[in-house]
């Protein structure tokens, strides 16, 4: 059964400051453990001098052990606590799963 790559990429409004991406990235490692079949939750900031980030300044990935695991995920209350914490610093969001064999 393949893994799944949940990634992302954040742009914060104007205005988030550094303690609340540090909260919103908190939490989302948070879930790790919570959630059944989240293995990993890595992030960081942008770090290239490419400049193909569109305005992104934050991106994460997550690791699933299985696609069945992500579909319960979503709806899961652990990830639904926490996008009430970063959605509302959120200017804009992208999001895209994989799979890995």
């Amino acid at each position: 059964m393949p893994q799944v790559k949940h990634y992302g990429v954040f742009q914060f409004k104007d205005g988030v400051d550094q303690a609340q991406i540090d909260t919103c990235f908190r939490e989302m490692v948070g879930m790790v453990g919570k959630i059944p079949g989240l293995l990993e939750m890595i992030h960081g900031p942008y770090k290239s001098s490419e400049g193909m980030n569109d305005g992104f300044t934050h991106g994460f990935i997550m690791t699933f052990d299985s696609p069945e695991s992500r579909d319960a995920y979503l709806p899961h209350p652990e990830h639904e606590r926490v996008k009430e914490i970063v959605v509302p610093c959120l200017e804009r969001v992208v999001v895209f799963d994989f799979d890995v064999a």
